[in-house]
């Protein structure tokens, strides 16, 4: 049987009741300027979403240069007047 402190219940997850208390405080603060937070906030999220996209692509053509490259390199070696 475990027991718990004061302490540790008291530092717990807050319930339906606190987190209403939460929101109302955060409405009260934010009441007027939420839709333009909320508007920022999807404008952030759509350009870190854009520039992933962005960064995966310049990854695959980085990969795709270098596969060329290396094509390259072993056509010159096999035809290399050395070999």
């Amino acid at each position: 049987m475990s027991t718990f402190s004061p302490l540790q219940l008291a530092f717990g997850m807050p319930g339906p009741f606190e987190w209403t208390i939460i929101l109302g405080i955060g409405l009260l603060i934010f009441g007027r300027r939420l839709p333009e937070v909320g508007k920022s906030l999807g404008k952030s999220i759509f350009e870190f979403k854009k520039g992933l996209s962005e960064g995966k692509r310049e990854y695959e053509d980085a990969k795709e240069e270098l596969r060329q490259v290396e094509e390259d390199l072993q056509d010159n070696d096999r035809n290399s007047p050395l070999n």
